[in-house]
């Protein structure tokens, strides 16, 4: 897959790339944002209609996500976030590599990357319309069933499917990217509501109609789709990694740079591989889970089973008075693995107990080889489907 980067100038205008007169173009546009089982559809569509056309399949996407944009300005009196200025996107559930490696996947031709600003933000729909047909040669575009483009979000699907009608340029395909239904969650996450909507993400079998409708109603909420970045992020809140891969069609992950720690876990027998949790992408709540780590700097990048813990440690918090959040690692491997300033991904399969403190390093031990067998059956089950 070819990838083109642009940036817009002072007035929102883009210099596409030129795909040649002759070149026909099927456009997907979204922020692809953990390219989950919708926009693998949306993708996929695109794909499909232009091999049958024999045309270009091209997926235009954001960085920074507009979110980030328009955060940043809210934050900074209207200011323009800079073409070289660094950003934190913690709410992101994938990075831009990844978006790109998955997108990839799904058989795309050329991915169309543009630097976001306010002023593109500000281009009308039918001014992007044209210039997607003018320059990128679209004869299709695809979108999902809630998509919005342009100011205001004012290109809706049935105003584009308009645009497409009275100018007979190109045609929409409109793919049900929403999965089965929708979910409610909090729209102030206080810890109050988020347990009580967690409890009804995690243990709906445990609650009963009259306290679903007592939870709703003494708490703000929101519905959302099913198949959602905003509903991932909230499940990973949660915990609810299983989830949360459901939707994605494959394991929550996150990347990561290997840190030195305070080599506990080795001292024990379960030396981990520890993360800081400043990163840029969204960490599931603090918990211990079962799961996967891969050293992406080795060429072979092997996959190793792992327990993971994320959370401050509470056991040992007393020690040095400093409390930090980190993600650690123990490989369930026969030997020590020197993981060291290596860029590695954890995956997340399931989640096993929260974070609890232990009277004593006896009760931690006993505790890590329960997790460890635990991870064992998990990640089996999960080899043998």
């Amino acid at each position: 897959m070819q990838v083109t980067h642009v940036t817009p100038d002072n007035s929102g205008e883009v210099q596409w790339p030129d795909f040649g007169k002759e070149t026909r173009t099927v456009i997907a546009i979204g922020n692809f944002d953990g390219v989950h089982l919708g926009h693998q559809a949306v993708l996929q569509r695109a794909h499909d209609i232009a091999q049958r056309h024999h045309a270009l399949s091209v997926a235009i996407l954001f960085d920074p996500r507009p979110a980030v944009v328009f955060r940043y300005a809210a934050d900074h009196q209207g200011q323009e976030l800079a073409p070289d200025q660094t950003y934190d996107d913690s709410y992101a559930l994938t990075t831009l590599e990844q978006r790109l490696n998955l997108i990839e996947q799904c058989g795309i031709d050329h991915a169309i990357i543009v630097r976001y600003t306010l002023a593109f933000g500000k281009l009308t729909y039918q001014y992007f319309l044209g210039a997607l047909v003018g320059k990128l040669g679209m004869r299709t575009l695809v979108l999902g069933k809630d998509a919005c483009i342009g100011k205001d979000r004012a290109g809706t699907v049935s105003a584009i499917d308009t645009v497409a009608q009275a100018t007979r340029t190109f045609e929409l395909a409109v793919v049900d990217d929403r999965g089965p239904g929708i979910q409610r969650i909090p729209t102030n996450p206080t810890p109050e509501a988020q347990q009580a909507f967690a409890r009804l993400l995690l243990h709906p079998e445990q609650v009963t109609k009259a306290q679903r409708r007592a939870i709703t109603k003494q708490y703000p909420n929101t519905t959302v789709r099913t198949w959602s970045s905003t509903f991932i992020r909230f499940a990973l809140s949660c915990g609810a990694v299983d989830v949360a891969a459901s939707i994605l069609g494959r394991p929550y992950s996150v990347d990561g740079t290997v840190i030195h720690g305070k080599q506990r876990g080795r001292d024990l027998g379960f030396p981990t591989a520890n993360l800081s949790t400043q990163l840029s992408s969204v960490v599931p709540a603090d918990g211990v889970y079962a799961g996967w780590i891969t050293d992406l700097d080795t060429p072979q990048q092997p996959r190793y089973a792992a327990a993971i813990s994320i959370g401050t440690n509470p056991t040992f918090a007393h020690e040095d008075g400093q409390i930090s959040r980190i993600i650690e690692a123990y490989a369930l491997t026969d030997t020590w693995l020197d993981l060291y300033d290596h860029h590695i991904r954890v995956e997340f399969a399931q989640y096993l107990k929260p974070m609890l403190t232990f009277d004593s390093v006896d009760e931690l031990v006993a505790a890590m080889q329960q997790y460890e067998q635990q991870t064992r059956i998990i990640t089996d089950r999960y080899a043998a489907r």
